[in-house]
Parts: C-alpha cells; sequence; structure tokens
C-alpha cells in the first residue's frame, strides 16, 4: 500500500545496491502458498550486481566504522522501534508470503524489535583487553570491526533469520550483503532495508541482492567479503563453507537439526505431549529446532502416542497450521512419509497432504533407519519411539549426525543427568526444542553447524570483529641494528 512502510511502489520489480534499481536477473513473482496467488514481484540479482555491491560496501563501511558508538547505536534502536511500529503490516507480508500463522508472525516481529535492541548495545560494549608484557610497553588486544559481512538467509523464519545478523554486523561496524531466500525476499530482505532505511543507516551499507545459487557463490566470492553467515541446510552450508574456506574467509553455519524430545519415566504425559506437539506443528515443523524424534520411555509410549495423536487430530488449517512453502517442500515431506510406512512405520494421525497443507502427522514403530528418524523432514511429523533406560535414551539421542536441540520433560535431577551426556547445541529441560531469545548464544554442532555463532553480546562480537593486537611505547624502541 501507498505511503506504508512496504510501499510496493519502492521496490517493486527492484533489488538495492546503493539505490533501489532493477537487478540483472529480472524479476520474479511473489506468491502466497495458501493460495498461489501472485503479491508482487521482488528483482533478481546476478553476480555482477554482488560485484557492484560489494564494492560499495567496502568503500562505505570504513567511513562507517569510524562513526561514533552513540550514532550507530542510535540506528539500531530506531530499527528497533520501526519494527515495533510497523508490526502488524510486516506480519501481514509473514503470513502471506512465508506461510506464517499469525501467532508465529508475531514471533518474528518481536524479536526482529529485540534483536535491534540488543545490537544497539554492541557499539559501548568493551571493544578489547589490556594484556600483561615482558617488554616496557602496554599490549592490547582489540576488535575491529570483520568489515563487509555476507548475509544468507532461508525462508522459513525470513526476518528472524536475516535480521539476527545483519544488525549485530551494523552495530559492530560493518557492511552487509543480504541475499534473503527469493520466496521469501519481501518479509526477509525488502522489510530489512526500509527498515534500515527510515532508521538512518547511511547509504552504501546495507545491501539487498536475491538471487539463485549463482548469487549465493558471489556474496561469498567477493573479495571484498571476509565474514559469511549462513542459515540453511546442511547441504548447502557444506558448499558455502567450502567456498568459503577457499577464499580463507570465516563462515558461521546455522544448519539443519533432527532435534530429539526425550520424555523421562514418570512425566505428566498430557503437558510433554502438548510439548511435543508445539515443537513438532509448529510452523508446520519448518523449524530447524523442531522436534524430529519423539523418545518416550516405554512405561509411557503408549499414552503419549494417544494423547499425542489427538492433539495432531485437533489442529486444523489456517489455525495453527498454515502452508507448507511450495510444492516441492510438500512432495518431499509425502516421500519421507510414504517410505516410512513401507519399511513398517504405522500412522497413528495424519500421513497426508490436503491442498497445500501437510496434516499434522504421527508416526510409530520406527527404528534407527526409517527414513522419517533419520532425515530433517522439515514438515509437521511426529516419529515416535520407546526406550528403556537412560543409557539407551542418551545413545539414541547422540545416534543423530545432528546435534542443534534437545529437549527433556521429566524429573529434573535424571534430565541433568541425560543432559551431561547428550552433543547438542542447546538443551531444554522441561521445554521442547523450539526456543529462542535475542540475547542468548545460538548454533549446533556436527551436521547442524560450526558451534553458537548467533545472539548475545559474546557470540555476536567473536563473529563479526576481527582481533588485533596493539602495542605502544613511550619512546621508539631500540634495536641492535
Amino acid at each position: 500500500m501507498p505511503g506504508t512502510l512496504l510501499d510496493s511502489t519502492i521496490w517493486q520489480d527492484r533489488i538495492h545496491v546503493g539505490a533501489w534499481t532493477a537487478g540483472g536477473g529480472g524479476t520474479r513473482q511473489v506468491v502466497e502458498p495458501a493460495t498461489g496467488a501472485t503479491l508482487g514481484s521482488v528483482g533478481i540479482a546476478t553476480p555482477d550486481d554482488v560485484e557492484r555491491a560489494a564494492a560499495q560496501a567496502a568503500e562505505a563501511q570504513r567511513a562507517w566504522a569510524s562513526t561514533s558508538p552513540r550514532k550507530r547505536a542510535a540506528v539500531l534502536r530506531r530499527a528497533g522501534e520501526l519494527w515495533e511500529r510497523h508490526a502488524d503490516e510486516v506480519a501481514g507480508w509473514l503470513v502471506r508470503e512465508a506461510g506464517s500463522t499469525k501467532a508465529k508472525a508475531a514471533i518474528e516481529t518481536e524479536m526482529a524489535a529485540g534483536i535491534c535492541f540488543e545490537a544497539a548495545a554492541l557499539p559501548t560494549h568493551p571493544s578489547g583487553e589490556v594484556l600483561t608484557s615482558e617488554e616496557p610497553r602496554w599490549s592490547f588486544a582489540r576488535r575491529m570491526p570483520a568489515g563487509v559481512v555476507s548475509v544468507i538467509a532461508p525462508f522459513n523464519f525470513p526476518l528472524i533469520l536475516s535480521i539476527r545478523s545483519v544488525a549485530p554486523a551494523l552495530a559492530l561496524g560493518n557492511a552487509v550483503l543480504l541475499k534473503p531466500d527469493p520466496r521469501t525476499a519481501v518479509c526477509g530482505g525488502v522489510a530489512l532495508m526500509r527498515v534500515f532505511e527510515e532508521a538512518g543507516l547511511p547509504a552504501g551499507l546495507l545491501h539487498l541482492v536475491p538471487g539463485d545459487a549463482a548469487v549465493g557463490a558471489a556474496v561469498v566470492a567477493a573479495p571484498e567479503v571476509s565474514v559469511v553467515s549462513f542459515t540453511g541446510s546442511t547441504a548447502a552450508g557444506r558448499k558455502v563453507g567450502e567456498a568459503a574456506a577457499r577464499g580463507l574467509k570465516r563462515v558461521h553455519l546455522e544448519l539443519g537439526g533432527n532435534n530429539a524430545l526425550v520424555v523421562l519415566p514418570g512425566a505428566d504425559v498430557a503437558a510433554a505431549a502438548s510439548a511435543g506437539a508445539f515443537g513438532s506443528y509448529l510452523h508446520q515443523g519448518q523449524i530447524c529446532m523442531a522436534t524430529g524424534r519423539h523418545l518416550v520411555h516405554e512405561s509411557l509410549v503408549d499414552d503419549y502416542v494417544q494423547a499425542l495423536a489427538k492433539k495432531a487430530r485437533a489442529l486444523k488449517p489456517g489455525d495453527y497450521l498454515g502452508p507448507i512453502i511450495d510444492g516441492k517442500q510438500l512432495a518431499n515431506i509425502g516421500r519421507i512419509v510414504d517410505e516410512s510406512v513401507a519399511a513398517g512405520a504405522t500412522v497413528a494421525a495424519g500421513g497426508k497432504a490436503e491442498g497445500p497443507y501437510y496434516l499434522p502427522t504421527v508416526l510409530t514403530g520406527l527404528n534407527a533407519d526409517t527414513p522419517a528418524w533419520r532425515e530433517e523432514i522439515f514438515g509437521p511429523v511426529a516419529p515416535v519411539r520407546a526406550y528403556r533406560d537412560l543409557d539407551e535414551a542418551a545413545a539414541m539421542v547422540n545416534e543423530s549426525e545432528y546435534g542443534l536441540s534437545v529437549g527433556i520433560l521429566g524429573d529434573v535431577g535424571t534430565a541433568m543427568r541425560l543432559a551431561d551426556r547428550v552433543r547438542s547445541g542447546k538443551v531444554h529441560i522441561n521445554e521442547q526444542t523450539v526456543g529462542d531469545e535475542p540475547n542468548v548464544p545460538f548454533g549446533g554442532v556436527g551436521d547442524s553447524g560450526n558451534g553458537s555463532r548467533f545472539g548475545g553480546a559474546a557470540a555476536n562480537i567473536e563473529a563479526f570483529t576481527e582481533v588485533q593486537w596493539l602495542t605502544v611505547r613511550a619512546e621508539i624502541a631500540r634495536y641492535p641494528f
């Protein structure tokens, strides 16, 4: 609508390289997953566009790095206020473009504001430390902006998974090249560009370059780029990591997950099933942290399956259940479920698509090799297996190559002992697997990524700055030459 933050006359058919301009890759329709309706069209970049953006970013970054902390912080605070002011408008795009429910869209806009407010504290955070030295000098380790940061973000939480890198990178004195998923380029790209324009970010510091894999390769390979922040699939993350390594660039990878929820003996089955349903079915399971494996003690498993299946059948499309992002992903969910059933699994609820929706599904009768247990489904599917004791539970959690998030429900003492034995970037006791806050470190191990690279002052400063050793003497040192 004209006169709004996301007024389409500003961004329609355009990318942003220094200014709103036509992209060399033409345009792409913005499609509503629930209806197939066209909502508009965005510009698509090419590697040549990325080359121009990177050059401008490197030039603008030098002045930005020397801008006072107070002025940089003010831009981030204004950005946070803008997310709050335009929350309803942005949430509307998240619902229509990304297939979000209203509740999930509200989570994204609230997090976007919170992330910017947290980032506003980074410019005045201590930027180094005083070191001891055997020489008569002062010795410092100081944090310097990394330079130009490339941010590659996915479709599922397009706003959060873009802003969580863009905001701290800018706050710490860097410039950013942002490549959102083309399927969610408005709420994952245009919205950020417009917010920071309105917040007073100087020109040339943030560039919007949606595009295909060639554009993704270009934002990694650009010589001006020193840090790459990627969120997406493990397969794509490996390629990004390999390309970044060839350029001796630092890369932060937040990848897939096949997260386990462990229900301990004696747990409240009704409460556990509620947690399990939330973990598996929020945003149709299209979350890296989604509960992909339910490990239930053998004494409770039958009751748990019954309770979880009842909750699954109660969820209806359009309620807490949105559409799958596109037909390709919908077909992949169906493939995994069908192959699992063919391998001996039983469908206790759901197990089929209805239009662009996949019904919340519960599967039983699985083993370690069943596709629905082994693979990241990225859909509303809850596979359930029983375990006998804590040793078996720990082994089952750790048998996955992923290591992002684990939830443990029940007795806290037992949960603590299990938490010490699992390999995971995050462990939640008496909570399900999906959780995030602007001020916490976030990341996984194994096939889920290379550690906690996002969120919290320590992680953000480590991610988006370089350490420089600086020494100072009172007079020129004397040398034997």
